[in-house]
């Protein structure tokens, strides 16, 4: 099946891939524009993966204002170069990155970043709350460990859905960028207030 130019250019705004690799992904794909866009994430995924290990000192620290004050981000996102720490698509990324903060209240980056303690105190009221349900014996650990990885989704910004498509984690999002701007990006920390948090 010939591929036309209007599909290569169709997925290249949907991907900011190259125009080659476009092609190739539609070929690939028999001219399947959903199929294409999985070989070229695939293939991002796997150019991501080889720039993790570059440094990335450069970059922003975006603030956002949810509900008229009522909840604040602050999150610092790095890359390598001040050239693309300037550019629009690094900038709407950090931004897109506060909004899901704002969102979902993660609590972590990553799962490992979760404290020991604190998912002993998760295991502990998983399997009280599994025995409390009268689930059998023999399927409380499985059940409990289950109740364990949904929370780490919760809690850890990388695992948990992105707000505008919940098919993909925050974690592919950024992997997504990281391939299409061209520079390893780290999420380096942030913080969340929401308005008489802590208060007794």
């Amino acid at each position: 099946m010939a591929v036309t130019t209007e599909q290569i250019k169709e997925l290249r705004e949907a991907t900011s891939a190259g125009i080659l690799d476009c092609r190739k992904a539609l070929e690939q794909a028999g001219g399947d524009f959903h199929k294409a866009v999985d070989f070229l994430r695939e293939k991002g995924l796997a150019t991501a993966a080889k720039r993790a290990d570059r440094e990335a000192s450069e970059g922003m620290v975006e603030l956002y204002s949810h509900g008229n004050g009522r909840v604040g981000v602050m999150v610092e996102v790095n890359c390598e170069t001040d050239f693309v720490a300037r550019s629009e698509a690094f900038r709407s990324f950090a931004h897109e990155l506060a909004l899901q903060i704002a969102a979902a209240a993660p609590r972590y980056i990553r799962a490992e970043d979760i404290p020991a303690e604190v998912l002993e105190h998760e295991r502990e009221i998983a399997r009280a709350r599994t025995l409390e349900e009268g689930k059998p014996e023999a399927a409380v650990d499985r059940i409990v460990e289950g109740r364990l990885e949904k929370f780490k989704d919760e809690v850890s910004l990388l695992r948990q859905p992105y707000i505008r498509d919940e098919s993909i984690t925050i974690e592919k999002l950024l992997l997504q960028n990281i391939a299409s701007i061209g520079e390893n990006i780290v999420i380096r920390r942030f913080v969340r207030w929401e308005l008489g948090e802590g208060l007794a």
